[in-house]
């Protein structure tokens, strides 16, 4: 079955201005799945204009109701949860498992979170003889990537509608139609017209015009550091406030270790999560060179657990990758690996065996190790965004382990493992990550997230996520 979709302007489904389309592939098939339209600036002004002329009476709301509103959207989340996890198996390749805790589960948790964090966020105090209050920014563009659809939309709107910003929402041209569920279930939550508003198209044509906007307040955006810099630059030209949330090539950092199974099944997990397609995947693995054959023994039993197969199969835990150009990305990367020298523990280039004939022609990758990495090296260096693990052996102590950790243009996620948790504490604070990991610490979906150095800046999540969508007045009498 095909799927298509139209704009989301103003509380309508609005048909697009031309009969220009674009064309959406099954990640797990790599037949054709759907068709968007192909939007352009005549959309974009739309929507702005929407948003802008609901903003006033949007932030004027009491918050109890813009809160009441938010859990109205997470409930719808959750209702659609088979849809959704149906549909992103087919958009992005994602499995079952991963579909249900963070495409769906994660993302309406978001919106709930928002609403209990507004009263918060806009808390009134008194310093001296001024009165701090906090507003909203305004009218805010919202730029998504494919990788998580739903949770990265989630993680914009909700708090950007919960302080009492109006948003147009533009997600990636390669996964769209999570986000046209999103639309759906807003569209029946009993927002105000012209508060949530979707626009589907390119970067080009949509994103950059978006951006450049006269109208639009602030700008948040989450992708590679290539099109963070390309945002960051046009919405410079208007000081417009930006949060970039970009790409990142993470390091665990092994400093001592008794139960180095559990470490290596850590760090294989993470860097296999959503087939690899993660910003915040822990990609490298960084161990004294002593432990460096046993490491290698036990990555390659992990990985032996991660079979590529049917991100239907509620049994996969590998999928295909999103696209036809991120697979090729992929083997660019590998094949430049390859050629450097560095060695193949297990995997390399070429589609895995032993998939069934209907995923003959899905986006698949092979996972693989590779190990005896060089620090500087071209896969120590770039983010694959595929099932691959480095593993750098390191000698000299913790300090060359944190030397060679930070040692990347990047500055977003990390991890140390340590059976001395005052040595763990001390590297953690050395590590350029904005999260960093101890000892496979638990996830905090409130907890900051954003990046340092190429990884971007600001941050998502629990009250800091509502604080980049406000500002502050002092008002003095």
């Amino acid at each position: 079955m095909s799927h298509e979709t139209l704009h989301f302007i103003n509380g309508t489904w609005t048909a697009n201005s031309s009969a220009e389309v674009l064309s959406v592939s099954s990640a797990r098939t790599g037949r054709l799945l759907g068709w968007i339209p192909r939007g352009g600036h005549i959309e974009v002004d739309l929507a702005v204009a929407a948003a802008r002329n609901a903003q006033e009476h949007w932030a004027g709301l009491p918050s109890a109701e813009r809160a009441e509103s938010l859990r109205r959207i997470a409930a719808g989340l959750r209702a659609r949860e088979e849809d959704i996890v149906g549909l992103v198996a087919e958009e992005i390749g994602c499995v079952q498992s991963t579909a249900r805790i963070m495409q769906v589960g994660a993302a309406a948790a978001v919106f709930d979170d928002a609403a209990l964090q507004i009263e918060e966020a806009l808390k009134e105090r008194t310093l001296g003889n001024s009165r701090i209050i906090q507003q909203p920014l305004g009218v805010v563009a919202a730029i998504t990537p494919w990788n998580f659809p739903l949770y990265q939309a989630a993680l914009k709107v909700a708090p950007a509608l919960a302080v009492g910003c109006t948003v147009v929402l533009k997600p990636s041209e390669v996964a769209p139609f999570t986000a046209a569920i999103l639309a759906e279930v807003v569209s029946k939550a009993d927002l105000p017209a012209g508060v949530f508003n979707l626009i589907h198209g390119t970067g080009i044509d949509v994103g950059e015009h978006l951006v450049s906007h006269p109208e639009i307040d602030a700008v948040t955006f989450t992708g590679s550091d290539v099109a963070g810099s390309r945002v960051a630059e046009l919405a410079g030209r208007s000081i417009k406030p930006v949060t970039l949330e970009l790409g990142g090539k993470n390091p665990h950092l092994i400093l001592d270790c008794v139960n180095l199974e559990a470490a290596v099944a850590y760090s294989v997990a993470s860097a296999f999560a959503n087939n690899g397609q993660v910003c915040a995947a822990l990609s490298r693995l960084i161990v004294p060179r002593e432990y460096l054959p046993e490491v290698e023994r036990l990555a390659l039993a992990e990985v032996r657990k991660f079979a590529p197969g049917d991100p239907r199969d509620a049994q996969t835990r590998l999928g295909p990758l999103a696209s036809e150009g991120q697979l090729n990305r992929l083997n660019d990367i590998l094949a430049r690996t390859i050629e450097e020298g560095t060695e193949i523990l297990t995997g390399g280039l070429g589609r895995p065996g032993g998939l069934e004939r209907e995923l003959a022609g899905g986006f698949f990758a092979t996972p693989t190790v590779f190990t005896n990495v060089a620090p500087g090296s071209v896969i120590d260096q770039e983010e694959a965004f595929g099932p691959v693990l480095a593993i750098v052996p390191y000698e000299g102590g913790a300090d060359e382990g944190i030397r060679i950790a930070n040692g990347t243009p990047y500055g977003l996620n990390a991890a140390v493992w340590s059976e001395d948790l005052d040595l763990a504490n001390r590297a953690a604070a050395r590590l350029h990550a904005s999260t960093v990991y101890i000892n496979g610490g638990n996830f905090n979906a409130t907890a900051p997230f954003g990046g340092t150095k190429r990884s971007g800046f600001g941050r998502e999540r629990g009250i800091a996520g509502l604080e980049e969508f406000i500002h502050t007045k002092s008002i003095q009498s």
